[in-house]
């Protein structure tokens, strides 16, 4: 059952907040929707983080004509896996993104202009401090879980090594501790994309730059996606609107990289865009210490993780480190690799095959088993 009509919300905190760079960012605004209700002794709330471009508006509708439903609307409603009737939900869109909460795309306290590239460079672990002045506000000291995959499960990872007493729990869905420097260079390029389209204007532009960020989209839309999804989506096949031997004629892949490009224009902010990717490449869990291990040991959450077989943007392989790693501190930790021709994009996609796996997991932290 869907959680039916939603509306987001948004706070203004007064405070700064120092970032990892020494910058200082304030006043900061936070846009987030919450679903179901608050119990008394507040220890039902779970905190989705979403992915890269992703938003506050995790499940339901916006109006009776909406037409899309919240991106992860499977997994959030009365007896989905994040039940209503049982869970308070809460997502919050993170720090330089362009749906409602503080990024470059907002005005500037002291300029009275956008930030553009004034704004500062931001990491996930500040985009976590930012979430804990909302949890803050909300009145809840400690979430029974902290659920995320792609740069969601670096979030929950964040939440796992920084604030471990404020968390019961932390799932974590197809992430990694550190992006490796072939999912850098994939940025890389996405971001020359951008640099390179003449109405980007370091930043300044009035209208998105439109080829620039549609091609850099694309490029995301390779790694999101595996060789065995592209030939069971596409094959080989040519556009039946376009002749075999027409210089401009494109096989299906094409089309829909063009078509899915173009579309994320008209709803994502490019310099958002280029934030939230150098916030990716900057991510490493073992910010600040020596070691993984060093950066691990403040856990003491179970967190249970999950990888997915096909997925070569952040593969096992890279989770597995993290695995291994806790185990080694004797953490309590879960690790379940999903068979998936999906790719990175199986942990939205393919819910079914690891909500069973997640609801035992919150039966099991929510009892103290």
């Amino acid at each position: 059952m869907s959680v039916g009509i939603v509306e987001t919300q948004s706070v203004t905190f007064d405070t700064d907040l120092r970032l990892e760079s020494g910058r200082i960012l304030g006043p900061i605004t936070i846009a987030y929707e919450t679903y179901g209700n608050l119990n008394r002794d507040r220890s039902n709330a779970v905190l989705i983080t979403h992915a890269w471009t992703g938003s506050a508006h995790v499940a339901g509708r916006h109006g009776e004509d909406d037409q899309k439903v919240g991106w992860w609307d499977a997994i959030v409603g009365p007896g989905r896996l994040l039940d209503t009737d049982r869970y308070f939900v809460i997502c919050s869109n993170i720090i330089g993104s362009c749906y409602g909460s503080t990024g470059p795309t907002s005005i500037n306290p002291k300029t009275g202009k956008r930030y553009n590239l004034s704004f500062p460079v931001i990491t996930v672990r500040d985009m976590v401090r930012a979430q804990v002045l909302l949890l803050d506000h909300l009145g809840i000291d400690r979430l029974l879980t902290v659920l995320g995959g792609s740069m969601g499960g670096m979030q929950a990872l964040e939440w796992a090594t920084c604030f471990p007493e404020r968390i019961a729990s932390a799932v974590v869905l197809a992430t990694s501790g550190k992006p490796s420097p072939m999912a850098i260079a994939m940025n890389a390029v996405a971001r020359w994309a951008i640099f390179n389209d003449p109405t980007w204007k370091k930043g300044e532009y009035r209208k998105n730059p439109k080829d620039g960020l549609a091609l850099a989209r694309g490029i995301g839309h390779i790694t999101f996606l595996s060789d065995e999804s592209m030939w069971g989506k596409f094959g080989r096949r040519f556009s039946a609107r376009d002749g075999l031997f027409d210089f401009f004629g494109r096989f299906e892949v094409e089309r829909y990289l063009s078509y899915n490009g173009y579309n994320f224009v008209d709803r994502f902010d490019a310099n958002s865009f280029l934030y939230l990717a150098k916030a990716l490449d900057l991510y490493d869990v073992t910010w600040g210490c020596e070691s993984l291990h060093e950066a691990l040991a403040p856990v003491s959450a179970p967190i249970q993780f999950y990888a997915f077989t096909s997925d070569w943007l952040y593969p096992p392989y890279q989770t597995e480190e993290l695995v291994n790693a806790l185990k080694d501190l004797e953490k309590p930790v879960e690790y379940h690799l999903i068979e998936s021709s999906y790719g990175h994009d199986a942990f939205l996609l393919e819910h079914e095959a690891f909500a069973p796996l997640v609801k035992d997991f919150l039966d099991r932290v929510s009892t103290g088993r």
